[in-house]
C-alpha cells in the first residue's frame, strides 16, 4: 500500500559503530557544553572571538533544541546534523541530517568502504591511505524496521524510495529506521534522524583505508604503542 509506514520496533543496541574520516575533530564546542539548553548562548559568546563559530551557529539552526545533545562525545553526533552532505544519502535529499551507525564493526567497514570507493573513483584520486575514526556509541528507541521487507527502500542501487519514505517519517517525528545493510549481508545499521536518538560516541579505533586507485584493496587497524612515562628510568 502507498500509505503503508514499516512497524515502530524497539532497538536495544549496546554497541554500535560509526566511521568516518579522521580529518573531521573528535572534539569540539559541544563537548564542553554540558546543558545544550545553554548552547545558543555557549556559540553567541563564543562567536564573539571564534569567526569559525559564526558558521557553526547557522548550522546548528538545522536541529531542534529539544534534541540537542552535548557534553563529552557529543560532537561526533552532533556533527552529523550540523555539516550536510549536499548530495544526500540513503535516508536524507541533503537538506537534513542524519546519524549512521552499524551493528558492528564489521558492517561499519562495509559500508563505509563501498561509499568511500564510490567516492574516490569519481574525483580519480590515485592510490593513497585514507585515515578513518571509528566511533562507539549505543541505542535505545523505537525505530520503523524495514528489516526482512521494503526492497524499494532498502535498494542498493537507488535512494528515490528511500530518501522518500525517510522525508515522511521524519516530518511525522520519527526517532529513526533500523534496516539491512546492503554493502554487507547479514548486517544492521540505523539512521538516526535527530541526536539525542543515539549516546555520546567514544573513539574505538583508528583504521587506515588503502586506495589502489580504482578500490580499496585494505583496511588495516592502526595501534598505539605503549611507550614508558616521560621522566621514567632510561635505558643503560
Amino acid at each position: 500500500m502507498p500509505n503503508e509506514l514499516p512497524p515502530l520496533k524497539r532497538v536495544r543496541w549496546s554497541q554500535a559503530y560509526r566511521i568516518v574520516p579522521s580529518r573531521f575533530p573528535p572534539v569540539g564546542v559541544y563537548d564542553r557544553i554540558a546543558d545544550p539548553a545553554d548552547m545558543d548562548a555557549v556559540f553567541a559568546i563564543e562567536a564573539l572571538t571564534n569567526p569559525r563559530l559564526r558558521e557553526e551557529i547557522d548550522a546548528l539552526k538545522l536541529v531542534p533544541k529539544a534534541h540537542r545533545v552535548s557534553g563529552p562525545g557529543s560532537t561526533p553526533v552532533m556533527a552529523a546534523f550540523t555539516h550536510l552532505n549536499p548530495e544526500g544519502s540513503r535516508f536524507s535529499d541533503g537538506t537534513w541530517g542524519v546519524f549512521y551507525a552499524a551493528h558492528s564493526v564489521a558492517t561499519a567497514v562495509e559500508e563505509t568502504v563501498y561509499h568511500r570507493e564510490q567516492f574516490m573513483a569519481a574525483t580519480r584520486e590515485p592510490p593513497c591511505e585514507v585515515q578513518m575514526r571509528c566511533y562507539r556509541t549505543s541505542v535505545d528507541s523505537k525505530l520503523h524496521d524495514l528489516r526482512g521487507g521494503w526492497p524499494a527502500e532498502q535498494a542498493a542501487d537507488s535512494y528515490v524510495a528511500s530518501v522518500a519514505l525517510a522525508r515522511r517519517l521524519r516530518d511525522a517525528g520519527s526517532p529513526g529506521i533500523v534496516f539491512d545493510s546492503a554493502r554487507h549481508a547479514g548486517g544492521e545499521c540505523i539512521a538516526a534522524f535527530f541526536p539525542d536518538v543515539v549516546a555520546c560516541c567514544v573513539q574505538a579505533r583508528h583504521l587506515v583505508y588503502r586506495w589502489d586507485g580504482t578500490r580499496i584493496a585494505q583496511v588495516l587497524e592502526v595501534s598505539e604503542l605503549k611507550r614508558p612515562a616521560a621522566g621514567g628510568a632510561q635505558e643503560r
